[in-house]
């Protein structure tokens, strides 16, 4: 009797084993919507390599007047416009953005994650990081 509650039990297992195996890979198979925040030496690279990369400053006007990255395009995630100018990035293709510091552009992040961006890069302690590793800046 202990044999066949053993063999059951082995069974049971090897099922369940196979079961979660099979969730897992069809987990992998959903596109991934990411948010990475990035270093600004990281970001720097990326977009030498890149000029034409979708590069967004989510500060107000006023900010983005005094100091701004290069090519960059101004669009504040605290306009109530934000969603509408967005709409015009294409959604397939990276998108970076950053703020003064990173409270802004986490939250223009998610707004762009929620809105179906599939890669999302956040620059660490914005444009303020970005000063201090000496990296420039335009006007």
């Amino acid at each position: 009797m202990k044999k066949y509650i053993t063999l059951i039990f082995a069974i049971v297992i090897t099922l369940a084993s196979v079961s979660c195996k099979n969730a897992q890979k069809n987990d992998t198979k959903v596109p991934s919507q990411a948010i990475e925040v990035i270093a600004p030496k990281a970001m720097y690279e990326v977009l030498l390599k890149d000029p034409s990369a979708q590069l967004v400053d989510v500060r107000t006007k006023d900010e983005f007047a005094v100091s701004h990255l290069k090519d960059s395009q101004n669009i504040c995630v605290t306009d109530t416009d934000f969603k509408q100018k967005v709409a015009h990035l294409d959604k397939d293709k990276p998108v970076y953005v950053y703020c003064k510091k990173g409270g802004r552009s986490a939250q223009a992040s998610k707004i762009l994650k929620e809105l179906g961006f599939t890669k999302i890069f956040d620059l660490q302690g914005g444009i303020t990081n970005w000063q201090q590793q000496q990296l420039s800046t335009q006007k």
